[in-house]
């Protein structure tokens, strides 16, 4: 069945295409959740709250984006949530005293260096800059994005992945060549 006419049925409340829907990013959406709460039990409730917020609010899905990656942002978004209630403050910076922060395009590390590699140095990083960065370089979504996600502003966006980036630059140096400098 094509994803559309899946979709479609799913709209009607077909119980077997909400299944097979299910059954088809269940997996994929488990380990985007599993990659911020870090905890299987976490992960598995913020992938099933993902579902069924989706399920009941698929009248808005217009496929302007792929379903995968609609879902993925409720999926990440209820990650977040669960982040929230156990406190994780997203330090919100005074953009008065920032100025703006330059884009960093060129950012890059040794070509040794694994993406399993980078993924562990994020979740070393402190918390306020692990979700930024986690957000922006795996995830990939743009700094207006994770303002939206984090209740952040795109400033504070652009200064906490900038800052996370330098961080983990230094972090991979250090583990690479050992030296931070």
């Amino acid at each position: 069945m094509l994803q559309i006419e899946l979709i479609e049925k799913c709209r009607q409340n077909n119980r077997k295409a909400q299944l097979e829907l299910y059954n088809k990013y269940c997996d994929g959406m488990y380990y985007v959740a599993l990659r911020f709460l870090k905890n299987q039990h976490d992960a598995e409730e913020a992938m099933h709250e993902g579902f069924v917020q989706a399920f009941l609010k698929l009248h808005q899905f217009t496929g302007e984006v792929t379903f995968g990656a609609w879902l993925k942002r409720i999926v990440i978004n209820k990650s977040i949530d669960k982040l929230k209630a156990r406190k994780v403050n997203f330090t919100a910076i005074n953009e008065q005293t920032l100025g703006t922060v330059e884009e960093d395009n060129d950012w890059s590390v040794a070509d040794e260096v694994s993406v399993d590699e980078i993924k562990k140095e994020i979740e070393a990083l402190p918390e306020n800059y692990k979700y930024p960065v986690l957000l922006f370089l795996i995830e990939g979504y743009d700094h207006e994005e994770i303002a939206q996600i984090l209740g952040i502003t795109a400033v504070s966006s652009r200064t906490l992945v900038h800052r996370g980036k330098k961080k983990l630059q230094k972090r991979l140096k250090t583990l690479y060549h050992g030296t931070g400098s």
